[in-house]
């Protein structure tokens, strides 16, 4: 009697694992159909804003003049929104020009703030 109790709790150990092992690609699935930052994109136009992003990124950081290390790009749609600080109006306005100067960008949105100086 004691054995069919091993072997009846083997069992539910064994149909619970498979259980939930079969509901792991139906989570998966789910869950991976939409992100929660763009839930209205395509994969496709993902992959686009992303590859618009690391272009631009790209074009700050090989800035001869500012390098742009605390400028953030992101893109929806190829709209391209910059953020973050910039000691000089100049370095603003410069971030923006090589934004809109780069391939996929159709606009941009420049909201870099300018750091006042504290001298």
């Amino acid at each position: 009697m004691k054995k069919t109790f091993v072997n009846t709790g083997k069992f539910i150990k064994v149909l619970g694992l498979a259980l939930s092992l079969a509901a792991l690609p139906l989570l998966v699935g789910v869950t991976g159909c939409a992100t929660a930052s763009h839930p209205d994109q395509s994969k496709g136009e993902r992959i686009d804003d992303q590859a618009t992003s690391d272009r631009v990124q790209d074009a700050l950081v090989a800035d001869p003049l500012y390098k742009f290390g605390g400028v953030n790009v992101d893109t929806l749609k190829g709209t391209v929104q910059l953020s973050g600080f910039v000691t000089a109006s100049e370095q603003k306005s410069r971030a923006g020009d090589l934004a809109r100067n780069t391939v996929g960008v159709r606009e941009v949105v420049n909201n870099i703030t300018v750091k006042e100086s504290t001298n």
